[in-house]
């Protein structure tokens, strides 16, 4: 299974986004508190497109129960990483994969990237940029982890469209 852990999480519409990706390739979502906004907000339902109620999602209230309640392998994406997202393998569908994303304004602490130094990755980006936006990355990561597995149990076609729909028209 894929997990994508938000550490403390800032924006509302890059969670709704984040919730709309999660929903899209059946992968659970994890938020460490504290959250900066509510998930009532408005902001977050909008960048959801009201699927917010078929997200599976936890909040814990620290990382430390985070990591109490939870064991696989974990990834951190952080921009300290020297690895690029493609660099493991992500292939075995019985693995349980976490992939942790920091908040938008600091990351992911260094006291908590430590012990996982080896799995501190980065998406390869120029020097002009510090970061993408984590909406971006939380996306680019999912999809490089889905190809790996084959996109097990998603669609390639449209599902409410005849396959030939364009032909048809």
């Amino acid at each position: 299974m894929l997990n994508v852990v938000l550490f403390e999480p800032e924006i509302p519409t890059n969670t709704g986004n984040i919730m709309r990706t999660c929903i899209a390739t059946n992968t659970k979502l994890h938020l460490i508190k504290p959250l900066g906004f509510s998930l009532d907000d408005k902001y977050v339902r909008r960048s959801g497109v009201n699927y917010i109620d078929k997200c599976n999602y936890t909040i814990y209230e620290n990382i430390d129960e985070f990591f109490e309640k939870n064991k696989g392998e974990y990834y951190f994406l952080t921009r300290y990483g020297h690895k690029p997202h493609t660099t493991f393998d992500y292939s075995d569908k019985s693995k349980n994969y976490y992939f942790f994303f920091g908040k938008e304004s600091t990351g992911i602490p260094p006291k908590i990237l430590k012990p996982y130094i080896d799995r501190c990755l980065r998406i390869p980006m120029t020097s002009d940029v510090r970061a993408l936006n984590l909406s971006n990355t939380v996306a680019i990561v999912i999809y490089e982890a889905l190809r790996q597995q084959g996109y097990p149990n998603l669609l390639f076609d449209e599902p409410h469209k005849s396959k030939n729909f364009i032909e048809e028209s």
